[in-house]
């Protein structure tokens, strides 16, 4: 893979736009290749504004061939993809609607990424690869502060291009663009080297059981429900961590303000109720999101980040709209900083859930791109957060890479299984248990390599609630097959005893091996793994929820 390849790249020089595929009086190239890794690096001999930069090469798609794309952040849709599939961006009529467009383009990349209206065109994020049988072609990014690097899979004119989202970055020195690693093998040795390439650590973190208030409640928790399902948990067998999520603070951004209705003795008396029933408390919070209607919005809006004609950024419209903090304002920064060090130290909690963070690079600026942006984020959560726990939720995932403990792998699953029509009209990150099942088969290859994935909650109960008895095994089977944290959103007290029972089968480390997946289309994936010795398989559809085993 790319033994031969062609660079572009599109920039602006004096206000003039220009193209080159080589070296030329605006900057020198260098291209270098060292076994199994590829850098690009461009010298400039003048101010170069980057636009767009890429690099192709041939490829030889099979029929039988599919390939990985990698969703653009926790909650975007990632699978293997056949050549006779179509890859959808923002969907109609939402696509032609001006604010509807607004409301879904934000979560995406769908403002920096065209979706072409073409079967067999794929592209993904800083990693993917090309599977023919058992035998995995892998290419994967080392670095993305130089901008996202976006894969593109053209199984009709058999090429694969890799571009770079550099948008927002002028350069006067020499620059990175392409640090790209390949890799040859089976599923485990090509991410095993992938990460060894990388370098980055293990996850700290094993196999871990729970609770999050989210997926019965949402927002309407208060100290009642939170305390009662917090001693119904002692029926089960093991807990590890106990989480509150939205729903404590009066309004997002505002999280050192308890909702003293809801939470009349304060989140470090429910702390300490959770920590003496031996269990770790954890908290939602959205670090980078403002309401707009918050005392911080109201009394800093400076803070807010800014477009280029001064307009405040939104990382959130509809019902509860939001805007983006700029957290390289340092008194931005020292707020964000405090408000962590009063749940962490002051409340006590031991773990936070921290959401929509793909808020911090919604836009390019100050000549960093997106990908900095990101990275620059999560390695100042990690600063904030100390040896305290962090459960990622919608990022890019790149910059998570060795600094969350748990990452959320896929969307948030919803209460039906059953697709909704409305989510149809949508995009790639919407509420779905089919993505929220694709994504945990196909991201599995970042279990432990990069943190421990978040597959999402399963259900156990009967209320508010629809799914049939085997589309919760389904779902509850998949998420300890394949990820690392098992939470529910269930009142435990209101359990049957065979209702128990499965609780505890689930929440028991799984002893399955998983030796293959193979993607045959049609929503259908065959599961080959081995339990106590024994090969089986096991077909799964998810958008009907059947599944057999063998």
């Amino acid at each position: 893979m790319f033994d031969s390849l062609k660079f572009r790249i599109c920039y602006n020089v004096g206000g003039n736009g220009r193209t080159a595929d080589a070296s030329n009086d605006d900057f020198g190239l260098d291209v270098a290749r060292d076994g199994n890794r590829l850098t690009v690096r461009i010298l400039p001999k003048r101010k170069m504004e980057l636009v767009h930069a890429e690099i192709s090469c041939p490829y030889s798609f099979s029929k039988e061939t599919s390939v990985l794309a990698n969703g653009y952040q926790s909650w975007s849709l990632t699978k293997e993809w056949k050549s006779d599939e179509l890859q959808k961006g923002i969907r109609f009529p939402l696509n032609k609607i001006k604010i509807g467009r607004e409301i879904a383009a934000i979560n995406g990349d769908y403002n920096f990424k065209s979706y072409p209206k073409k079967k067999g065109y794929f592209h993904g994020y800083t990693f993917g690869y090309v599977r023919n049988g058992r035998e995995y072609e892998f290419l994967g990014s080392l670095s993305e502060r130089s901008g996202w690097t976006i894969i593109n899979f053209d199984m009709n004119a058999d090429f694969i291009v890799v571009e770079k989202d550099v948008e927002g970055k002028t350069i006067t020195s020499e620059y990175t663009l392409f640090d790209l690693v390949f890799l040859n093998g089976t599923y485990d040795e090509v991410f095993d080297g992938y990460f060894a390439a990388l370098d980055v650590r293990p996850a700290r973190v094993g196999h871990t059981t729970g609770y999050t208030s989210w997926y019965n409640y949402f927002t309407n928790i208060d100290e009642k429900i939170i305390l009662r399902d917090l001693e119904g948990l002692s029926r089960a067998d093991k807990i590890d961590i106990f989480q509150i999520d939205d729903g404590h603070q009066t309004k997002v951004g505002d999280w050192t303000i308890t909702d003293t209705v809801k939470f009349p003795h304060g989140m470090k008396y429910v702390a300490d109720k959770i920590h003496e029933k031996g269990y770790l408390a954890g908290l939602w919070l959205a670090p980078f999101y403002v309401e707009k209607t918050s005392k911080v919005a109201k009394e800093h809006p400076d803070w807010i980040l800014k477009d280029k004609c001064g307009k405040p950024v939104f990382g959130m419209l509809g019902s509860r709209p939001c805007y983006t903090l700029n957290f390289y304002i340092k008194e931005c920064a020292d707020y964000i900083r405090g408000f962590f060090d009063a749940v962490l130290n002051e409340w006590g909690f031991d773990m936070v859930k921290l959401d929509f963070l793909y808020a911090a690079c919604l836009i390019p600026f100050n000549n960093r791109t997106r990908g900095e942006i990101m990275d620059d984020a999560c390695e100042f959560l990690r600063k904030c957060c100390g040896d305290k726990l962090i459960l990622g939720c919608g990022v890019p995932l790149a910059p998570a890479f060795g600094r969350f403990d748990y990452c959320r792998i896929g969307s948030d699953v919803d209460i039906k299984f059953k697709p909704r029509f409305i989510y149809t009209l949508t995009n790639n990150e919407i509420v779905s248990t089919q993505t929220a099942i694709q994504n945990t088969v196909f991201r599995r290859g970042l279990d432990g390599r990069a943190f421990g994935n978040d597959p999402d909650v399963f259900f156990m109960r009967d209320v508010n609630l629809k799914y049939t008895p085997s589309e919760k095994r389904l779902v509850a089977e998949i998420n300890k097959t394949f990820g690392r944290l098992l939470f529910i959103s269930d009142n435990v007290n209101d359990f049957s005893s065979k209702q128990l029972d499965f609780l505890n089968e689930i929440y028991t480390k799984s002893d399955k091996h998983v030796d293959f997946v193979d993607y045959l289309g049609d929503n259908t994936v065959k599961i080959y793994f081995t339990e106590k010795h024994i090969p089986h398989t096991w077909t799964v559809n998810w958008l009907t929820g059947e599944n057999k085993y063998e």
